[in-house]
């Protein structure tokens, strides 16, 4: 009986060492690499799965962990793994110099968001996944960077991180990695340089401010102009108007003289056509008393002396003859 007890205790921790071996839990987003007899077999999924115990062996794999030492300092590590962790994953990596293209020494780091979308090449592939693409996002980071000068550094963040998320998926993606992001977090320039570009952004701001008055001071002298401009084609406009209405009115006193001139011209003509006289000869006197008039008039000049034709008495008379008849 002893020894039946014996058999008994010791088969059931035999059939409980192999249950506990032969069944593996994996959690939600995990994924677990299988080797039978050193040789690939299977990928454990989430849940309960049934590997031979002592036969297979799960592939552990190097990964990546962060943690703070008694002075307060990040502390990079790695160690061994079981299980593969299938979600996204961020990576800080810590600063690192990088030359420019116009030859400035800047400071960098970055982060990068990447997943493990094929767990066997992640383990097959490369012997260090985390140290591999660490050393692959500092190689790649020089790289871009060195063909920018800083400003196009400063000025182009979204499209650096554009083409480093590029460049590294596809180095990256024979190991079964997916690069979802890459960020540029700090851009350090050296203090002389940020002193420099201080003052360059200063005397910017001032020609600027310059470029701004002038415009300024220029729009307002255009406006004056215009507006000068305008009150002058009006004052113009007006002395046109103004001229048009006196020479209109000119020219009607002018029709009513020459009407009143051809009224009197039929009287004198209706008046002299009894008489047979010739009424152009009574025009012709008019118009030389009126002449005689304005060439008799010293009020500007009273020792003019005028001398007078002696046909100028017979016009005369015949001017008071005509009158006669006009008042008869």
């Amino acid at each position: 009986m002893e020894g039946f007890s014996f058999i008994s205790i010791a088969l059931l921790i035999l059939t409980t060492v192999v249950v506990v071996r032969g069944l593996r839990i994996v959690k939600q987003s995990e994924a677990m690499v299988i080797e039978r007899l050193g040789r690939y077999s299977s990928t454990l999924t989430a849940g309960i799965n049934i590997i031979i115990p002592f036969i297979d062996r799960p592939r552990a794999s190097y990964w990546r962990y962060v943690k703070e030492d008694a002075l307060g300092e990040r502390v990079v590590g790695y160690k061994m793994l079981e299980r593969i962790d299938m979600r996204e994953t961020v990576f800080d990596f810590p600063r690192q110099s990088v030359i420019t293209r116009d030859n400035v020494v800047t400071e960098i780091n970055a982060l990068i968001y990447f997943q493990i979308v094929d767990p066997v090449k992640s383990v097959y592939e490369i012997n260090n996944l985390p140290n591999a693409i660490e050393k692959l996002t500092q190689t790649t980071l020089r790289n871009v960077l060195g063909e920018l000068a800083l400003d196009e550094c400063l000025s182009s963040r979204d499209t650096i991180n554009t083409k480093l998320r590029a460049i590294l998926d596809e180095a990256t993606n024979k190991w079964g990695v997916k690069v979802n992001r890459v960020e540029l977090q700090d851009i350090n320039p050296s203090q002389d340089i940020k002193e420099a570009m201080e003052k360059q952004m200063r005397a910017e701001r001032s020609r600027r401010a310059q470029i701004i008055e002038a415009e300024g001071t220029k729009s307002a002298a255009i406006l004056e102009a215009e507006g000068q401009k305008g009150a002058d084609i009006n004052q113009a406009e007006g002395q046109r108007q103004a001229m048009i209405l006196e020479a209109e009115g000119r020219s009607q006193a002018r029709l009513k003289v020459a009407e009143a001139e051809a009224e009197a011209i039929r009287r004198i003509a209706d008046a002299v056509s009894t008489t047979k006289a010739d009424p152009t000869q009574y025009l012709i006197a008019v118009r030389y008393v009126e002449a005689l008039e304005k060439m008799m008039d010293t009020s500007n000049d009273k020792s003019r002396v005028v001398f007078m034709p002696f046909e100028a008495s017979g016009m005369m008379g015949s001017v008071g003859s005509i009158k006669e008849l006009l008042k008869d």
